[in-house]
C-alpha cells in the first residue's frame, strides 16, 4: 500500500506543478480531489481518517473570509477604491506608490486574490481614461497584493493554514513581519519606478477595439455606501476580536460571515457564488493526500536522510531555501502543506513570508498574478512572462533578501 500512496502523491504533485494532468480536463483542485478519492477508494485512508486529516478550522476560516470579501465586492467597494485612486491629482510615480500602499493594505485583510480580481479591470479602464499606460500599475497591483498579504494571518490561504496549525498569535505575527513587509513594499515602488520609468510617463498603446473582450457584468459594480460600511464594520470587529479576544478565530470569522449573509439586498446565492469552492476542494484534497504520505513514515525518513547530509529543515537557512524552491515548483499552498509537518514549531513567520513573497517571481507563482494577467488581456494589455519577470524577479529577490536579513536579526 505504501507504493500506491507514493504513486498517488507523486501524480497529485505533478498536477500541482503543471496546473493539471496531461490529456485530462483537470485543474489543481480536481487533481487533489481525485487523489483523495483514489486513496479512500483503495482503502489506503478510511473515510473517518480522511475527515480527521482535514484541518477544519483552516477551511472554515478560509470560507468565512471569502464570504466577507464577497460582501465588499458586491457592494462595489473595490471598484470605488480603484476609481478614487486613479482620480488622485498626483504624478505617475506618486500614484504608483499610492496604489501599492492601498492594494497591500486591502490584501492584508481581504485576501490578495480577491483584491486583484476586483481591482485589475477597473484599474485598466481608469488608467486608459487618464491617459496612462496601465502596465506598470497592473504589475504593481500584483506584486504589492502578494507582499501585503504576508502581513497578516488572513491575507492569503497559506497564512491561514500556518496560523491555524501553529496557533500563532494574530497581533504577535503582525508585529514580527510588518517591518520586512513595509520595506519590501518600498523596494517594489522603487524598482518599478526605475525599471519602468519610461512607461510610467508615456501614453498607453492603442488597442484595436475588436481585440478587447467586453468586460464581464460583475466588473463594474455600483458602489453602495451601506453595503461597504457594513462589510468594513464587520471586518473591523473580526480583526479586533482576533487581537484582543480569546475566542477561536474560525468561530469569530464565521459569525462575521453569518451577519453579512443576513441581508435584505444582497442575495445569499450571489455571495456564496463568489466563494472559491475550487480552492476549498484543493485544500481538503491535499490534506488527505499529505496525511496518507505522512502515515507511511516516508517524510520522516527523508528528513533524517537530509539531516545526515547536512540539510536540516529545522534550520532557518535550509527551510528558507526549501520553501522558496517548492513554492515556485508546486505553488505556495501545496509547498506549505508539505513543509509544515517537517519544520520546527517556530517556523511560522519564515514559512509565511517566504512562501508568499516567492509568488512574485513568475506569473504562475501566484494566483493573484494570473488574475491580473488575465484581466489585463481581456482589456487589451499584454503581460507576457518576460514582461512580468522583468519586475517579478528583482522584486522577489529584494523582498526575500530583506526578509532574510530581518529574520537573521531576530534569530
Amino acid at each position: 500500500m505504501t507504493d500506491f500512496v507514493l504513486i498517488v502523491f507523486t501524480l497529485v504533485y505533478i498536477g500541482m506543478v503543471l496546473g493539471g494532468l496531461p490529456f485530462l480536463q483537470l485543474d489543481r483542485g480536481g487533481v487533489a480531489l481525485l487523489g483523495a478519492i483514489a486513496l479512500i477508494g483503495a482503502e489506503a485512508v478510511s473515510v473517518e481518517e480522511a475527515a480527521r486529516a482535514i484541518d477544519l478550522p483552516t477551511i472554515l476560516l478560509l470560507f468565512a473570509f471569502m464570504v466577507i470579501s464577497a460582501q465588499m465586492r458586491l457592494g462595489g467597494f473595490y471598484d470605488a477604491v480603484a476609481r478614487q485612486l486613479a482620480a488622485l491629482r498626483m504624478g505617475p510615480a506618486a500614484l504608483l506608490g499610492a496604489l501599492i500602499a492601498v492594494s497591500a493594505a486591502l490584501s492584508a485583510v481581504f485576501s490578495n486574490d480577491v483584491v486583484c480580481l476586483a481591482m485589475a479591470p477597473v484599474l485598466v479602464e481608469a488608467c486608459r481614461r487618464r491617459g496612462l499606460d496601465a502596465l506598470p500599475y497592473l504589475l504593481a497591483l500584483a506584486c504589492s497584493a502578494n507582499i501585503g498579504s504576508a502581513a497578516t494571518l488572513i491575507g492569503n490561504p497559506q497564512n491561514m493554514l500556518i496560523g491555524a496549525r501553529l496557533n500563532l498569535p494574530f497581533g504577535g505575527y503582525v508585529l514580527q513581519v510588518l517591518p520586512p513587509v513595509l520595506l519590501s513594499l518600498a523596494a517594489t515602488w522603487v524598482l518599478i519606478a526605475l525599471l519602468l520609468r519610461k512607461r510610467l510617463h508615456q501614453e498607453p498603446v492603442e488597442v484595436a477595439t475588436a481585440t478587447v473582450a467586453a468586460p464581464a457584468p460583475d466588473e463594474d459594480l455600483p458602489f453602495s455606501r451601506w453595503q461597504a460600511a457594513k462589510g468594513l464594520t464587520v471586518s473591523l470587529g473580526v480583526l479586533l476580536c482576533f487581537l484582543f479576544a480569546p475566542w477561536p478565530r474560525e468561530v469569530v470569522a464565521l459569525a462575521g460571515a453569518g451577519l453579512l449573509l443576513l441581508s435584505r439586498r444582497l442575495h445569499s446565492r450571489d455571495m456564496l457564488g463568489l466563494v472559491d469552492w475550487q480552492l476549498l476542494v484543493l485544500f481538503m484534497g491535499l490534506f488527505v493526500v499529505n496525511h496518507a504520505l505522512q502515515a507511511t513514515g516516508l517524510p520522516e525518513a527523508l528528513v533524517r536522510h537530509l539531516a545526515a547530509a547536512g540539510w536540516r529543515l529545522d534550520h532557518p537557512a535550509s527551510l528558507f531555501g526549501a520553501t522558496f524552491v517548492l513554492s515556485n515548483l508546486v505553488s505556495n499552498v501545496p509547498a506549505v502543506m508539505l513543509l509544515l509537518p517537517l519544520s520546527g514549531p517556530d517556523a511560522g513567520p519564515l514559512l509565511a513570508l517566504v512562501s508568499t513573497l516567492a509568488g512574485n517571481l513568475f506569473i504562475v507563482g501566484s494566483i493573484a498574478n494570473i488574475i491580473v494577467v488575465d484581466a489585463a488581456a481581456r482589456h487589451g494589455v499584454t503581460i507576457d512572462w518576460r514582461t512580468h519577470a522583468r519586475i517579478g524577479v528583482p522584486v522577489t529577490m529584494a523582498s526575500l533578501a530583506i526578509s532574510a536579513g530581518w529574520l537573521a536579526l531576530r534569530a
